[in-house]
């Protein structure tokens, strides 16, 4: 996958509170709802050993107009709100995913498409979620506090992906510190925490930790506990989302794709018994399109986010979203859309992903 940054002079404007519930067949993230102005700047760089899907040609990096805040939960049936144009960020309480006690339910149905729930035996209620749209960057290695502040000042980015953890995570991450997170998330970047938990046994690659029909529930258990444990020692508070990374694999291999499934529900149940969302990093044609056949057929503890990877140049989420359109509304969407671009701003040049944003993203405190 690759690596994602942060933006410009910003402005946040608090607007509401609410505390997220998961309850069977509901569906509202209530996030810490903000303004914020900020630019936008991606490095990239994949994590695991390189994984391609065949998504299209790389993008050109076209930006959208600016997207107006919606009303609470009031996405729009078959989309999800567009991420606005550079330099302009914003977050908001929106609705969203719900997690749930027993049978499989809805979440926000939306133009006859049923919402993924977060499903478990028991209720579990989550703090505030924090919710940021606008452009992001990932990278591989977390850049040095220089360069952030730098690229906080004249970038188009707001919000930036590190790779907290996992044992096929391939990069070096020297700066990526408690210190380092509260220090840029000071300066007003939003953070995207990243987690490369264990790959697919079908996926071709030379990953140390796999997944396989027998330790598939165990080891995602075992990985989603690893997740959160890493997000707070970063400082990453319940409340916040993990992405969990999954490359590019086999989704012919039907007993591949469940392998993965069961690893996937049971690193999001993990997550969610600490008080984290659970989102997920995926291909349009592989990864994320094997949870999106699972979201269309109902299936329990699915991801509350969807970080999509399709290299189209649309820097939105909405436009060609590859899925049903009632699915991951409400500001669940995140799309990685061009990668491996080397981009200078304010004297400091990084190689970077570039994402359309508007999901929850990191609660830093």
């Amino acid at each position: 996958m690759s690596n994602r940054r942060q933006p410009k002079q910003r402005r946040y404007v608090a607007l509401s509170v609410a505390s997220l519930v998961l309850l069977a067949g509901g569906g509202a993230i209530a996030a810490e709802a903000m303004s914020s102005r900020g630019n936008d700047d991606t490095q990239q760089s994949r994590n695991v050993d390189d994984q391609t899907d065949p998504d299209g040609a790389t993008g050109t990096g076209a930006v959208p107009g600016t997207a107006k805040p919606s009303a609470p939960g009031a996405a729009k049936p078959g989309a999800g709100a567009s991420a606005p144009a550079a330099g302009t960020p914003s977050a908001r309480t929106t609705g969203g995913p719900s997690a749930t006690t027993a049978a499989t339910g809805t979440a926000g149905a939306q133009s006859g498409a049923r919402q993924p729930t977060a499903q478990s035996n028991t209720t579990v209620r989550l703090p505030a979620a924090r919710v940021f749209t606008g452009r992001a960057f990932d990278t591989c290695t977390a850049p040095n506090p220089t360069t952030m502040a730098a690229w906080r000042k004249s970038s188009p980015y707001g919000a930036a992906a590190v790779y907290i953890g996992g044992k096929n995570r391939g990069c070096a991450q020297p700066q990526l510190t408690r210190s380092w997170v509260r220090t840029v998330h000071a300066a007003g970047w939003q953070l995207i925490p990243l987690y490369v938990g264990a790959q697919p046994p079908c996926q071709t690659s030379r990953n140390p930790e796999r997944i396989s029909a027998a330790n598939a529930a165990s080891l995602g258990a075992a990985n989603g506990a690893d997740a959160v444990a890493k997000a707070s020692a970063l400082g990453m508070a319940p409340g916040s989302a993990i992405y969990l990374d999954m490359e590019a694999y086999d989704i012919a291999d039907a007993s591949c794709v469940q392998s993965v499934l069961t690893y996937v529900q049971a690193w999001n149940r993990a997550a969610h018994a600490k008080g984290y969302l659970a989102g997920f990093y995926g291909f349009s044609q592989s990864s994320a399109a094997a949870i999106a056949t699972a979201a269309g057929r109902h299936a329990a503890d699915l991801p509350d986010a969807l970080w999509y990877a399709r290299y189209d140049g649309n820097a939105d989420t909405t436009t060609g979203f590859p899925f049903a359109s009632g699915l991951w509304t409400g500001h669940r969407r995140g799309h990685q859309y061009a990668v491996n671009k080397k981009e200078t701003f304010g004297g400091a040049t990084v190689t970077v992903d570039h994402n359309a944003w508007d999901a929850p993203v990191a609660v830093v405190g």
